[in-house]
């Protein structure tokens, strides 16, 4: 990973100008498109090693060092990161706790799993999220996929971070969409690095930023 970072570019003047109109279609057409095949398996190892204790997601954890690091602040807890790549998460670095479980699978396949069976979270961590920035892209970013709705129906309490503050600004107007009105705040400056991208935004500079809700 290089040692610096650019300032996300981006030929957007504000939120998105169809931001509205793709959240409400998603939340009125739920998400139908094929699960991936290996995510189900991913469920059952969850599910197995979940043993009654309340949840913790760390969705798109990359190599997995925010999730070892939110293992430790929630003890209590079985704290799940899930990211795609399998080359990602072969970095992870094994942290001091023993309540986390690392599961390559994509993230939406996992909340519509959860969601079908009636599952809720305490919390939801979404940190540094590929910001896709070009306005054609916007329907990769989190709050433009179908799976988005799903979310608000996992409920707990849900943190997004990225150094793109109109991200953040698109995710709680989105948000706001299902029916829930959060807090956008910039991440204090003494704040540890959670994960290898805080870390590199910090030394390049950046100002970060987080949107805080709770869906319960």
């Amino acid at each position: 990973m290089q040692t610096t970072s650019k300032n996300v570019s981006t030929n957007q003047q504000g939120p998105h100008e169809r931001l509205a109109e793709v959240v409400r279609r998603h939340i009125d057409c739920p998400d139908r498109s094929p699960l991936q095949s290996d995510s189900r398996d991913a469920y059952a190892r969850l599910e197995a090693a979940r043993a009654g204790r309340p949840l913790v997601l760390d969705a798109f954890c990359g190599t997995g060092q925010s999730t070892a690091t939110l293992a430790l602040r929630h003890p209590q807890h079985l704290v799940v990161g899930i990211d795609q790549s399998a080359h990602r998460l072969g970095k992870h670095v094994p942290g001091n706790a023993a309540n986390y479980l690392l599961l390559q699978a994509r993230c939406e396949d996992i909340w519509r799993l959860l969601a079908a069976d009636r599952q809720r979270l305490d919390y939801h961590y979404i940190f540094y999220p590929n910001p896709w920035p070009k306005s054609a892209q916007f329907q990769r970013r989190v709050h433009g996929h179908p799976g988005f709705p799903l979310l608000a129906r996992l409920g707990g309490r849900l943190e997004l971070r990225s150094n793109w503050r109109l991200y953040v600004e698109e995710f709680a107007l989105a948000m706001q969409l299902t029916g829930h009105t959060g807090r956008v705040s910039a991440v204090p400056g003494d704040t540890p690095a959670t994960t290898l991208f805080e870390a590199k935004y910090r030394r390049s500079g950046h100002d970060l930023w987080r949107f805080e809700v709770n869906l319960s």
